[in-house]
């Protein structure tokens, strides 16, 4: 009467014209791509669902609700509450249940999980005055195959035969039925040789299960001796007749399996539905669907074929003819009554879930609900993953959150979907805790589910989630992917808890090597940040055990650490040892040591690696002759610097610039000049960089008579003034006019300083200097500039700067508006300037517009300038 009032509800609720409306015009449209993504709800379903989603959940709730015996669900409610065995133990003793074969066999047939089953099985067996019986012991091993939790199985098998005196059953009958179940005939063989060799048989049931445990692994040969032993102990029966049509199939012998069907009809045998309905499933794989229907035909007297009406509708959902399939249904049902049970119906639903297809799947869940068909657990998933994809996730929750009220045991695409629905609708935390409840039940999600949840929980910053949910999963001996291993470690390194990184590391590496590159990258400069060289060095080393090859900057990065760590040299020797360890000694590898000890501005450290390569017998190249002279530079040694150039038989031109340049940014500017003039009095051309780090450091020390010197020796080699050069000088020029000063004393304003312009340098320096006198040069000042060097967008910031320094200020903007018009991109100097121009000229209300494009853009002023605002 209840179930027939939910019935009801739940056709008055479905069938609404507004919720029939709706739903199906939303679902149409909806996800047509990938089933595993996350769905949306429209605006209508989030409105209709707002007021009724409960009373959808209250109805297929009662649809699902099973009329289990309220001792059963007592007993399994115990045995899921209590996760302590010996907590459930005492609540079952206080039951006082009365064990025997039938009570045992209804419990274990109404299990709603696995887990519930085997501690209900192992309690129930240690009770004083009961035994487990032959038929016990095959539920529960038909409950372990169904799982297909094999190992287990197995491992009770083993420890069975090595009690035997404990069990009060045929003990080789229960062998030899759970070996062949388990999937192990080859231990099923050897358990029936034993017995038959100690004179002991199987009886009907048992001879059954193993002759089918050998077709089932295609042992046809060992098979057709038992068939053989079944017929001449008189045992052959329906069974053995469904048996041999199977084992006919797996072999791909249809004629035969038709003809033995043919031969018992012939004999006045029985023919029943299964063995029809296993020919045509096998035709029908075989994509002979004609042969399929004329098989049918052909025994429609003699069986039942609903069975092998089903199964003919399976095959045809398999072959992908679903439409066909389903018009198949619909014609039985039309003209012969004809009503699908629910394993038909699962088959349909399933794969119209896989198409998307939301319109179909809920005229079939309707048609169960009319039809009065109870479901299973496979149609409650479905309807699970039909709530997901069709956006009502808050309807998937209600029913996972009830699932112990009606034994729903959730399989592993209703977890995939059901989590990946939550983290796209931003419910992280539930989706963690389903997860962690599908790990308790044994499914650990798949590689996508995985990656999905763990970048969402990274995303968000729950770390901790995160770090128990691998820790879970390694104590089931569970695997994580790679993607996720590495997406965690990588952001327990960005959050600073690098330790943890490397704790999970570790605890990965005890199950699978992890070698992910980048995973080292980021736990070694974690350990950087954390001035932990020795840590880094020790990952630095099994980066290359794992095959991967550090870079330069990685050994610069971790050289750099130790150098800052208490006793840098005896860590620094050791990484150097553990390296030449691991490879053999080369060039390659003491330079890497001597460039990071330069840059740790270490030249000691740098010098006994240059001093041990002969000693291995390796001859320093001229990269480790550049990288020693560098190493004395940086460290300012200069004295060093100068012995090891000029002891230098004959240094290349990478060394003389590097002499020059090191000598220029160790604030010796004159040495540099030394070396340079050197240089062209050997007729060597020194490279661009020298020249401008000579301007550079002399322009710091406004020598700049010497500047000009150098300027006119770059022109002489034929090269013109480059951008770097050209804005130092405007620079220089902004700041005072001394620069101007020297050029006229030089001589050097009429020297031509581009083969492209007819303007001089000293002249652009002079108007650049001295200021502009109204509407002078201001509208094309850049095309001035571009006379003598290339601009860049450090010259147009000094050109702005310049022009919010006189009283035009138009023009000032205008110039902005031509830079970007020029394809030079504004930076956050650019805005600083333009903000602190207009507010030193009283133009606040522009400046602060400009400052809101500066912000909206990510940029920010400088302190001088957030004063004037």
């Amino acid at each position: 009467m209840l179930f027939s009032k939910a019935i009801t509800a739940t056709r008055v609720i479905y069938l609404s014209p507004i919720f029939t409306r709706r739903f199906i015009s939303y679902s149409s449209s909806f996800y047509t791509f990938n089933p595993f993504l996350p769905s949306r709800k429209s605006p209508e379903v989030e409105e209709y669902l707002g007021s009724d989603s409960k009373e959808i959940v209250f109805s297929i709730k009662s649809w699902f609700k099973r009329k289990d015996d309220n001792l059963i669900d007592r007993i399994f409610e115990i045995l899921t509450r209590n996760g302590d065995l010996s907590s459930a133990e005492l609540e079952l003793s206080q039951l006082k249940l009365k064990l025997n074969e039938d009570f045992v066999l209804k419990v274990l047939n109404n299990g709603k999980d696995v887990l519930s089953c085997l501690k209900f099985f192992d309690w129930s067996g240690r009770q004083v005055g009961y035994f487990h019986t032959r038929a016990t012991f095959n539920a529960i091993f038909k409950i372990l195959s169904r799982e297909k939790l094999m190992s287990l199985m197995l491992d009770f098998l083993d420890t069975y035969r090595t009690h035997k005196g404990m069990h009060r059953v045929r003990f080789y009958d229960t062998l030899v039925v759970g070996y062949a179940v388990a999937g192990k005939p080859d231990i099923a063989l050897h358990m029936f040789g034993t017995m038959r060799f100690q004179g002991l048989d199987l009886d009907p049931f048992a001879y059954h299960v193993f002759v089918n445990a050998l077709v089932e692994q295609s042992c046809f040969f060992v098979a057709e001796v038992v068939f053989k032993q079944i017929c001449l102990r008189g045992l052959e029966n329906v069974i053995t007749s469904c048996i041999r049509v199977k084992s006919f199939c797996k072999q791909d012998k249809l004629q035969e399996g038709v003809t033995f069907l043919h031969g018992l009809e012939s004999r006045g045998q029985v023919v029943n539905d299964h063995m029809v309905g296993v020919l045509v499933d096998a035709h029908c794989k075989k994509r002979k669907f004609a042969e399929a229907r004329k098989l049918m035909e052909d025994f429609w007297g003699l069986a039942k074929i609903e069975n092998a009406d089903g199964l003919r509708s399976r095959d045809l959902v398999k072959a992908g003819r679903i439409d066909g399939a389903m018009d198949f249904l619909r014609t039985k049902k039309l003209l012969e009554g004809y009503i699908p049970d629910v394993f038909r119906y699962n088959t349909l639903i399933c794969r119209l879930l896989r198409e998307s297809r939301l319109h179909d799947v809920f005229d079939l869940l309707m048609e169960m609900i009319e039809e009065n068909i109870s479901p299973d657990k496979v149609t409650m998933n479905a309807a699970l993953c039909f709530f997901c994809k069709a956006g009502m996730v808050d309807v998937a929750l209600e029913l996972y959150n009830s699932r112990s009220e009606f034994g729903l045991s959730l399989n592993s695409l209703s977890y995939n979907y059901l989590i990946n629905t939550l983290v796209g609708d931003g419910s992280v935390d539930e989706a963690y805790q389903v997860l962690k409840d599908s790990i308790q039940q044994g499914w650990f999600p798949g590689n996508k589910t995985s990656s999905i949840i763990a970048e969402a929980l990274c995303r968000e910053g729950k770390l901790d989630k995160m770090k128990e949910l691998v820790i879970i999963a390694l104590e089931l001996n569970v695997m994580p992917s790679d993607t996720v291993c590495v997406k965690f470690i990588s952001s327990l390194c960005k959050a600073n808890r690098v330790e943890d990184g490397y704790l999970i590391y570790g605890e990965l590496n005890r199950v699978k090597k992890l070698t992910y590159k980048y995973t080292f990258f980021d736990l070694i400069r974690g350990f950087n940040r954390l001035n932990r060289g020795d840590m880094a060095a020790r990952l630095l080393i099994e980066m290359q055990e794992s095959g991967h090859r550090p870079s330069r900057d990685l050994y610069r990065a971790v050289i750099c650490c130790i150098c800052n760590m208490d006793n840098p040299e005896q860590q620094f020797l050791k990484l150097l040892e553990l390296q030449l360890s691991h490879q053999e000694p080369s060039c390659h590898i003491y330079n890497f040591f001597i460039d990071g000890a330069g840059h740790a501005k270490r030249p000691d450290l740098a010098r006994k690696v240059y001093e041990l390569m002969p000693r291995n017998g390796i001859e320093p190249n001229n990269t480790s002759k550049l990288l020693m002279l560098q190493s004395y530079l940086k460290g300012e040694r200069i004295a060093d610097a100068m012995n090891l150039y000029y002891d230098l038989s004959d240094p290349g031109r990478k060394l003389n610039n590097t002499m020059v340049v090191g000598l220029c940014k160790a604030n010796k500017p004159g040495l540099g000049l030394e070396v340079l003039k050197n240089l062209r009095e050997k007729k060597l051309l020194p490279s661009l960089e020298c020249y401008e780090e000579l301007v550079r450091s002399l322009c710091t020390i406004k020598n700049y008579d010497l500047v000009i010197e150098v300027i006119d020796d770059l022109l002489k080699t034929g090269r013109d003034i480059s951008s770097f050069i050209g804005n130092l000088i405007l620079l220089h020029s902004l700041k005072s006019r001394e620069l101007y000063r020297a050029l006229v004393q030089s001589g050097f304003m009429t020297r031509p300083t581009s083969k492209s312009g007819s303007l001089t340098l000293g002249e652009l320096v002079g108007l650049f200097s001295g200021g502009f006198r109204k509407n002078s040069h201001m509208e094309n000042f850049d095309e001035i500039v571009e006379q003598c060097f290339p601009p860049d967008i450090f010259t147009y910031n000094m050109l702005l700067r310049r022009l919010s320094m006189a009283d035009g200020l138009d023009q000032f903007i205008n110039m902005f508006h031509k830079m970007v018009r020029r394809g030079y991109q504004p930076n956050c100097m650019t805005y600083d300037t333009i903000i602190h121009g207009l507010l030193k000229h009283g133009r606040r209300h522009e400046a602060l517009k400009w400052l809101d494009e500066a912000q909206r853009r990510g940029f920010d002023v400088m302190e001088n300038t957030k004063y004037l605002i």
